[in-house]
């Protein structure tokens, strides 16, 4: 088909579409045809300006508008972009932590720490289907049949928060519908200052807690959204300038805001077109070569757990986030992820995990328990246990 005939198409489909309709076949371009050009933004290849120059001459030669409604396109186009088209809206309140997309007219969030519905939806099941190609395209993310679960890391696209989504496609879903799941990390995550205004917890635990996580290695725990990661980001951040600090992680949600000598590792998830994968276990032996002082997890949850024990076990000071139900179970979870990767019995290893001396339970955002462990007790086979808080 020539230009000419491309001009005609376009101008009578634009005479009857909403202008809804006109964004998403404008979107629909540049994740099919014009795909090359929207990498080579994200790539930073090519600048905003010239990208949004690049498509206004697209809307120009092949759309037929009037010049203001040229301008009106490109406007929301600029917003789905740089943005997240509908949910847009919904990352930029920085009340809402969580973001679920069940179906393309049911978004549901957590806002300040409660479920509800977002108020917000796609028009139709194309919309959204046609959002999710894009999210996968704009992230460098492949979607196929392959690759039908997918998690990844935006860190550029909000000046506020880290994104971290989980997507599913429907080949594993029961229903027809692609699933996204959409975590918001502030950028500027709350000092230990800020979490006892927000009454995580009181400024004599703080204190203790800042002393203690210098002294002897800590373990935070609890269950999802409990705000294991917000404690750990904050405590990190007291650790003196002078001290070497390696975080590896699976999603970039520890950061430093101050810190001159933290360096950060994320593992790496292979895909069906490059099996080249770096797992938390690859990275936590590699960092256990770094010459550092102080060795994070940001959560463990599985074989990487063997080589943060080996490394607490041999005087290193280190710190993790896991799931457990109470501050006392956190050491036995640990020892069980341990034994994905080791020969040692289960004793053997809860012996060795009397190195960790600080255990610490979140519960909705609050510091909830807080133990010292003394020691093994031979008598009862376990570990011995101080309650603080």
């Amino acid at each position: 088909m020539d230009s000419n005939s491309i001009i005609t198409v376009r101008t009578a489909a634009a005479g009857g579409d909403t202008k809804g309709d006109r964004l998403q076949e404008l979107v629909n371009d540049y994740i099919t045809q014009k795909q090359p050009v929207l990498m080579q933004m994200k790539r930073g290849i090519l600048g905003k300006e010239e990208f949004l120059s690049e498509v206004q001459g697209h809307i120009s030669h092949y759309y037929g508008l009037s010049s203001g409604e040229e301008a009106e396109l490109l406007k929301r186009f600029e917003q789905y972009i740089y943005g997240y088209s509908r949910l847009s809206v919904l990352i930029d309140d920085s009340r809402i932590s969580d973001i679920r997309v069940i179906s393309y007219d049911n978004i549901r969030i957590k806002k300040e720490g409660r479920r509800m519905d977002a108020g917000v939806m796609f028009s139709s099941e194309k919309e959204y289907r046609q959002f999710i190609e894009y999210v996968a395209t704009k992230n460098q993310v492949n979607i196929s049949n392959l690759n039908a679960i997918q998690r990844f890391t935006d860190t550029e696209s909000h000046a506020d928060f880290i994104l971290r989504f989980t997507l599913s496609m429907p080949l594993v879903n029961t229903y027809h519908e692609p699933y996204l799941c959409i975590r918001k990390v502030p950028k500027l995550f709350p000092q230990i200052k800020e979490l006892i205004e927000k009454n995580m917890l009181d400024r004599e635990t703080a204190e203790l807690l800042i002393q203690r996580f210098r002294q002897g290695s800590t373990l935070i725990c609890g269950g999802n959204s409990s705000g294991k990661t917000t404690l750990l980001n904050a405590l990190k951040e007291t650790l003196p300038d002078n001290m070497a600090v390696l975080v590896t992680q699976q999603a970039d949600e520890l950061t430093t805001r101050f810190h001159p000598d933290m360096m950060f590792l994320h593992s790496l998830q292979g895909t069906a077109e490059s099996k080249v994968t770096y797992d938390l276990k690859d990275i936590s032996i590699a960092g256990l070569t770094m010459d550092v002082d102080f060795f994070i997890i940001g959560e463990v949850k599985g074989a990487e757990a063997l080589y943060l024990l080996n490394a607490a076990y041999t005087g290193q000071l280190c710190a993790a986030t896991i799931h457990a139900p109470s501050a006392d179970r956190a050491p036995d979870k640990l020892a069980d992820y341990a034994m994905y990767e080791s020969r040692y019995s289960k004793e053997e290893l809860m012996r060795m995990l009397d190195c960790f001396k600080t255990l610490i339970f979140m519960e909705h955002y609050k510091v909830k328990q807080i133990y010292s462990c003394e020691g093994w007790n031979e008598e009862i086979k376990n570990l011995n246990y101080k309650r603080i808080l």
